[in-house]
């Protein structure tokens, strides 16, 4: 789940862009859901504009969905409805952080765009009624931040975040526009602490089925594994994968963003099907 204030992949944002306007982020937002089943998936992503939008200290509502804290728990409703048959996702997550970071960092040489890992590794509670589903499991809560569109700064990043038993490892290879990358390759260690720096090397996936290349940052003496791949886009893909690090293996999840591939205008074409705009 995604909750984007000011939706760097609306293409009803870009074509404001394209026009020559400044669009007001806040009239572009949205809550993206994927579900993923052995048999079936579900997807939502419903734009909605500056009065659908109430933000808190504490909460944030983007129309029918909302998130707040309540204690040390992150309680997320939902009611979105899916793209491009519309049927519903409603119900209730909470987010419990067993590890916290609080330190922001910059992707890029200007610091125009940062990450934070704010609950590397925490814990799930999901009662869904639409689809009738409930479940736990591990869970992962991050944000993203910048003061730019992110093609004017990036051609692209691999990230992925795999949860082992002994550590949580998150890393993130960014590349920027004129080639130069940064790689971040941060353990956080149950019990809190945090090492910066660890030792990984590149492994290659296989490539997805529109030819975007997967890379891999995984430790020396890894052997990547691709388990399913869970979105397939023309510039983006997910996936679940099984990769090791500093002898720890375990289950986790890897994208591939290509903002080249984004800006593209057959690209832009394309993203209404997966995208809606409502009034409220």
């Amino acid at each position: 789940m995604i909750a984007l204030l000011g939706s760097v992949f609306s293409p009803y944002y870009a074509a404001a862009r394209a026009a020559g306007r400044t669009p007001d982020p806040l009239a572009h937002c949205s809550m993206n859901i994927a579900l993923y089943g052995p048999r079936r998936d579900h997807w939502a992503l419903t734009e909605r504009g500056r009065d659908a939008v109430h933000r808190e200290e504490r909460a944030l509502a983007i129309g029918p969905s909302a998130m707040c804290w309540e204690g040390d728990a992150l309680v997320i409703d939902l009611d979105e409805v899916t793209a491009p048959f519309g049927a519903r996702i409603a119900g209730r997550l909470r987010i419990y952080p067993e590890e916290r970071d609080g330190s922001p960092l910059a992707l890029d040489a200007a610091g125009k765009h940062s990450w934070w890992p704010i609950a590397p590794a925490a814990r799930a509670e999901v009662e869904l009624s639409h689809p009738r589903l409930r479940f736990r499991g591990a869970a992962y809560h991050d944000a993203n931040a910048g003061d730019e569109a992110l093609e004017r700064a990036f051609s692209g990043w691999t990230w992925s975040r795999v949860a082992c038993r002994e550590r949580a490892m998150v890393t993130y290879d960014v590349t920027s526009l004129n080639g130069d990358r940064r790689l971040i390759s941060r353990s956080f260690e149950r019990g809190g602490r945090v090492h910066d720096d660890v030792p990984v090397v590149e492994r290659r996936l296989p490539s997805t089925r529109w030819g975007l290349d997967r890379r891999i940052q995984v430790g020396p003496e890894a052997t990547p594994e691709l388990l399913r791949t869970l979105e397939d886009t023309p510039f983006y893909s997910r996936s679940l994968v099984r990769a090791s690090y500093l002898g720890d293996s375990a289950v986790g999840t890897h994208e591939t963003l290509s903002l080249g591939r984004f800006a593209s205008r057959w690209v832009q074409l394309l993203l209404p099907f997966r995208m809606k705009r409502s009034p409220r």
